[in-house]
């Protein structure tokens, strides 16, 4: 019998096996476990999304909108900008993935930080690209060492700020240099998933955290992007979007599945986006339980730096995979980072009070 799998491309074969992982054993008896592995908004989606999620139920039996025109309204309108430079997608991984299908090919090249957001790698795979890597400063971005590696065949530079997974961030200041540095052959994809958050803190800290939408007002070549799964609690239904230039935003919308956000996670974030006290509150539990969490781990012994983001990043000195095993046999679920290339790091999402006890309570049974 032939086998079919020779007929797959083969950079498409090794990336299969390159990253082949075991599912998360979460069963843990009669304990619901608590998962603070992937920085979802520990209260759950808004009681004015769930409302519309409710009434949009009834009419699923239709395709929706195609152009989520109505989020599309809101959106542009919550960041002052106009709706042709919006673009609604299943979450922010498929705009990412549209981008680099879009610029990259064989002998280009994406360029963003090690221990980063695995998506830009495997974005970069999938088109045959080069995926360059530029060690961390202090955990952070070094966009210097960053806007050095940039050469005739890059096209896309990745720009995760807050990082995930480190939580480190580059302020408005130092993004403002980076861009200026930038060729015109190559677009910055400036990736906000966390960004509610480290408005906050850089609020509380003085200082400014972005100015990206300046830069898109002024037609630089610039792709930000929001995501509706985070502080805004709707993970389960994929709803991200990003903002750009009209002449941008134009190409990539022609190469986005047709019909990829529902038509009840269109409702349900144009919900979300409204229900503000939702998001604050959130976001207030955030800025407290992060430095509970913080300052009880330093107390253990980690070293763990202050966070700009729903979790935090906590460097154990063994390996994080059998870690987080020891933890989730007492029913919590973090994030080992070895994908990441921080094979004795965690990430732990910032839960509620209770959460985070329970989450300390274990770590230090198995530290």
């Amino acid at each position: 019998m032939n086998d079919f799998s020779q007929c797959i491309p083969s950079h498409i074969r090794k990336l299969v096996e390159r990253n082949q992982s075991k599912p998360l054993n979460q069963s843990h008896g009669s304990t619901k476990p608590i998962a603070l592995n992937l920085n979802e908004n520990p209260f759950g989606p808004s009681p004015l999304a769930l409302k519309a999620l409710e009434a949009a139920i009834s009419n699923i039996h239709r395709y929706p909108e195609i152009h989520a025109l109505d989020l599309h309204q809101e959106i542009a309108g919550f960041h002052g900008v106009n709706a042709e430079q919006v673009l609604v997608t299943a979450g922010a991984t498929e705009l990412l993935c549209m981008i680099a299908r879009v610029l990259l090919g064989p002998g280009l090249e994406a360029v963003t930080s090690a221990c980063s957001f695995i998506v830009y790698k495997l974005a970069t795979q999938v088109t045959e690209g080069r995926f360059v890597e530029v060690p961390t400063c202090d955990n952070a971005y070094d966009l210097d060492a960053i806007a050095k590696a940039i050469d005739a065949n890059t096209r896309i530079v990745f720009i995760s700020n807050p990082n995930n997974p480190t939580g480190t961030v580059a302020t408005a200041d130092e993004i403002d240099r980076f861009i200026g540095k930038i060729p015109g052959h190559v677009l910055v994809v400036l990736d906000e998933a966390y960004g509610d958050f480290a408005a906050d803190f850089a609020e509380r800290r003085g200082v400014t955290y972005s100015r990206a939408l300046d830069h898109v007002r002024a037609d630089r070549n610039l792709i930000l992007l929001k995501t509706f799964s985070k502080a805004h609690g709707l993970a389960g239904l994929r709803v991200g979007y990003g903002i750009g230039p009209a002449r941008l935003i134009s190409v990539f919308a022609q190469v986005r599945s047709i019909f990829s956000v529902s038509s009840v996670a269109q409702a349900a974030a144009l919900a979300a986006l409204r229900d503000q006290e939702h998001i604050s509150r959130a976001i207030e539990n955030n800025s407290e339980q992060s430095e509970v969490l913080i300052a009880n781990l330093n107390e253990l012994g980690y070293s763990v730096p202050p966070t700009w983001a729903n979790f935090v990043y906590c460097e154990l000195g063994e390996d994080a995979a059998r870690f987080a095993e020891r933890l989730q046999a007492h029913g919590v679920v973090v994030q080992p980072l070895g994908l990441w290339g921080a094979p004795t790091a965690i990430r732990i999402s910032v839960g509620t009070p209770e959460q985070n006890r329970r989450f300390l309570d274990a770590f230090e049974e198995v530290a």
